[in-house]
């Protein structure tokens, strides 16, 4: 059996599946999937969906499990509510997500692409699903679309638009949810349009954008548009996991004819890998194409192939480049392991910032211009703003006492006590009273607590100023 590489078109690296020599966009017809791994995708996709569609309705200490209000500059995560003053945690959080992206990809290649992104699963598993529904498999919707308009066309067609056009007014109205809440869009939904007019317009214009993409832009998202998708050619390497073709053990193809003694490899040349390819490539011209989104259903169609004329399963499978070059199975590397480790570390360091994160801050800056002032029964005091954030649900009645030096007492000015609201703020201005002896410098440190009845929910520091001692 030949071992060496296919050499296929040379041209291919030159053009796109979806455009022609003339420049004009090639409508793709992906055959209907099928197989163990469509099975099991079928059914992540299905728990994802659930999952997004529940989300913003879903509540932890009733709070939304996920919202990002960027009007508002709040947002809430697991039930945890963000401000800016929690910048720091976002732009960590932030990096370590994409440092986990990229060595996730080196490692295990482009399967968020196939089997988790939003764009593939709602195109593959639902759009596409209505039209194999409505339209038949690929070879009838070529036939419809080459069709007369007659009644037979025109209510599929309508019918399909129609419902096109309802799920993006449903997945326009879910990114919305998350990102106002869901009871701001109830409001928008059940009051008149003149009174919400710029979520009147946000819900159109979200769901013309789904509707453009899911009925027309489509796989050029992948191809085109998403970044990662570019990024991945600099990402992989030839011990990424990725969808690969076995050349060595394929090539030469040549046709599967009866009675024949067959001395060429294991490939026939069926094409069934591209005819359900979703982004119309051929996954024999090489792993390291940018098109290929992972979605193993090239995988399903082959290994049904084999079946079929008793060669065995994995002509295409989950490999890397030097697993196909050497003719080994995809093994567990001490490489795999080191990366596998840092994501796991990136994880407990994410996880451990949001742990350890408080729920109430508060920042005490002392009061421009203002001096020490000295009292008639010799101690010292300074004047102090107070500004808290409460990050839960939960309103608390404050009260503030000096923690260190512990001979300090603080007097509010203007109200015996602070009321923090839940997922608001407070503001405040107090006197900080220290007697003489307490001051061992003149810009000494001084601890705050911030108590709710007989509990420290939050504390922090400033500095007391003095006379020269």
């Amino acid at each position: 059996m030949a071992t060496t590489q296919p050499q296929p078109a040379a041209s291919f690296r030159d053009t796109i599946a979806t455009v022609d020599a003339a420049g004009k966009r090639v409508w793709l017809y992906p055959k209907k999937p099928g197989g163990r791994l469509y099975h099991y995708r079928k059914w992540l996709s299905y728990g994802l969906l659930a999952l997004l569609f529940a989300g913003p309705w879903l509540r932890i200490h009733g709070l939304p499990l996920l919202m990002l209000n960027l009007p508002a500059r709040r947002f809430i995560i697991l039930g945890q509510i963000f401000w800016p003053q929690d910048f720091f945690i976002l732009l960590l959080g932030s990096l370590t997500f994409v440092l986990f992206i990229i060595i996730f990809t080196v490692v295990y290649g482009r399967v968020f692409c196939g089997w988790v992104c939003p764009q593939t699963i709602f195109l593959e598993m639902v759009f596409r699903r209505i039209e194999y529904w409505l339209e038949g498999d690929a070879p009838q919707q070529k036939a419809l679309d080459r069709a007369d308009w007659d009644w037979n066309k025109t209510w599929r067609k309508a019918t399909k638009h129609a419902l096109f056009l309802i799920l993006s007014f449903l997945i326009a109205n879910t990114f919305l949810a998350y990102i106002i809440g869901t009871d701001d869009l109830l409001q928008i939904v059940t009051d008149r349009p003149a009174g919400h007019l710029g979520g009147l317009a946000s819900m159109v214009l979200f769901t013309g954008l789904f509707y453009a993409v899911f009925a027309r832009f489509r796989e050029q998202v992948c191809t085109i548009a998403c970044p990662y998708g570019r990024l991945q050619g600099v990402l992989l390497d030839k011990n990424s996991l990725v969808v690969a073709y076995d050349y060595k053990r394929g090539e030469p193809r040549e046709k599967l004819r009866k009675n024949q003694e067959r001395t060429a490899g294991d490939c026939i040349d069926c094409h069934q890998c591209v005819q359900v390819c979703p982004t119309g490539i051929d996954i024999r011209n090489g792993a390291q194409q940018m098109e290929c989104t992972n979605c193993t259903a090239c995988i399903d169609a082959c290994n049904s192939i084999m079946n079929l004329v008793n060669l065995p399963e994995g002509l295409i499978r989950h490999a890397s480049e030097n697993d196909i070059i050497q003719g080994t199975r995809p093994r567990f590397t001490g490489r795999m392991k080191v990366l596998s480790g840092v994501l796991g570390v990136l994880l407990v360091v994410m996880t451990g910032l949001l742990v350890s994160r408080a729920n109430v801050a508060a920042t005490v800056l002392r009061t421009p211009g203002q001096l020490f002032q000295k009292t008639d029964h010799g101690t010292i005091t300074n004047l102090y703003n107070i500004s808290v954030i409460n990050k839960t649900n939960r309103p608390y009645p404050l009260t503030l006492r000096v923690l260190e030096p512990v001979q300090g007492t603080i007097s509010l000015v203007g109200t015996a006590s602070l009321k923090l609201p839940a997922q608001g703020m407070t503001e405040g201005v107090f006197f900080a009273e220290l007697p003489r002896r307490a001051l061992l410098r003149t810009n000494q440190k001084i601890r705050i607590g911030l108590y709710s009845g007989n509990e420290l929910i939050a504390e922090t520091s400033t500095k007391f100023l003095g006379p020269v001692q």
